[in-house]
């Protein structure tokens, strides 16, 4: 009986979400179509995302190891157990920015319009899409745009799940452009929902992150981005362990 409530919040979830994508519609329609616009559709999805999530039970809660000043442009980098992880970040970031997610969502229907708009799509299997997606992510670190990189690339297949090696690419954009890389660690998210939520379902609560402090670039050169790959790797793990 519990496993089937669980599997009608899911539902629920994603009826949430799929209304209020197309109330908003309008207004995401409206701003991507000017790149000059695009803070706007951040500002709605962020609004979105709270409302979509509440309806349901889910709520977000972040513990700051020092204020962050989002005047200033971070590369942010959550470990990623779960579909939530994205609606959390849109909440997170109070500025413009940008995820960086894989190709396929340029073709789902309600990631589509922002995978082809705001958003970075890559096909980490090409690297010709690779080297696209990284020109439009250092173009966009340079107009003052933070990035959003699951630096694990996936959410993890092992439930419980467990923290994945990152790839070294939200490293090496750090260093190229002296980006703080903002690490983030998601502990509880998968008990909401892992994954899709399809699997085992879904429950209301408050989703927890702890948002760790900045780690400056500035100092570092390009042969550092194995070294800071593994910083930020140890920070969340360590966060993950203590809970």
């Amino acid at each position: 009986m519990k496993l089937i409530l669980k599997k009608v919040h899911i539902y629920l979830y994603v009826v949430s979400v799929a209304l209020f994508y197309f109330l908003f519609w309008p207004f995401f329609y409206y701003f991507s179509r000017n790149p000059a616009s695009y803070r706007n559709v951040n500002s709605f999805r962020r609004i979105w995302a709270l409302i979509s999530s509440a309806m349901v039970g889910f709520f977000y809660s972040f513990e700051f190891e020092e204020p962050i000043d989002w005047r200033k442009t971070y590369i942010v980098c959550p470990n990623h157990t779960s579909n939530l992880d994205i609606a959390a970040m849109c909440v997170l970031v109070n500025g413009n920015c940008s995820f960086m997610g894989k190709e396929e969502l340029k073709d789902g229907l309600v990631t589509g319009l922002f995978f082809r708009s705001v958003d970075i799509p890559v096909n980490r299997e090409s690297k010709m899409s690779s080297y696209r997606a990284f020109k439009k992510a250092s173009e966009k670190l340079q107009q003052g745009i933070t990035l959003i990189i699951f630096p694990e690339g996936k959410i993890s297949d092992d439930y419980p799940p467990t923290l994945h090696e990152f790839k070294n690419g939200p490293f090496k954009l750090a260093i190229d452009h002296n980006i703080p890389i903002l690490p983030v660690s998601s502990s509880n998210t998968w008990k909401m929902l892992w994954d899709d939520g399809t699997k085992y379902g879904t429950k209301p609560g408050i989703c927890k992150f702890h948002i760790h402090k900045p780690i400056e670039t500035a100092h570092l050169k390009d042969e550092d981005a194995d070294r800071l790959k593994d910083e930020v790797y140890n920070i969340i793990y360590k966060s993950l362990k203590k809970v």
